[in-house]
């Protein structure tokens, strides 16, 4: 298994990708072909939902980005870590969430993820 680290530096990696063919290379590399993603906002599976949904967020919040936040951990096929999505080179993210992933084969299979902190000027 790939450690847990690398595992979360690409997934923020993958949410940071603004280019579609690189971001649908990548998700090929790193994702199994029947993945899913969920959280309070979507439910998606497969790497053209996945990667349209990634698409909708940057379009959403054009000048932010992904970055982890704290320790990553993770054992067995069970990754979980907390990042952050605002602007580049801010102190602190506006928004927040903590994500479990569960992985196959080595690649993400599922992901599982949580809104931490969300304005509301964001949620509508």
């Amino acid at each position: 298994m790939t450690d847990a680290q690398t595992i979360a530096a690409r997934y923020i990696e993958l949410w940071n990708e603004r280019d579609g063919t690189r971001r649908a290379e990548m998700l090929a590399a790193n994702w199994t072909g029947n993945a899913r993603y969920t959280d309070p906002l979507a439910s998606v599976k497969g790497a053209a939902e996945i990667s349209g949904l990634i698409g909708g967020v940057q379009q959403r919040f054009p000048d932010f980005s992904f970055t982890l936040i704290g320790k990553v951990d993770g054992y067995g096929d069970h990754v979980r870590f907390s990042w952050g999505l605002g602007p580049k080179g801010a102190a602190d993210a506006p928004i927040k969430g903590s994500d479990f992933a569960t992985l196959k084969d080595g690649k993400i299979d599922n992901v599982t993820g949580f809104l931490d902190q969300l304005p509301q000027a964001a949620a509508a």
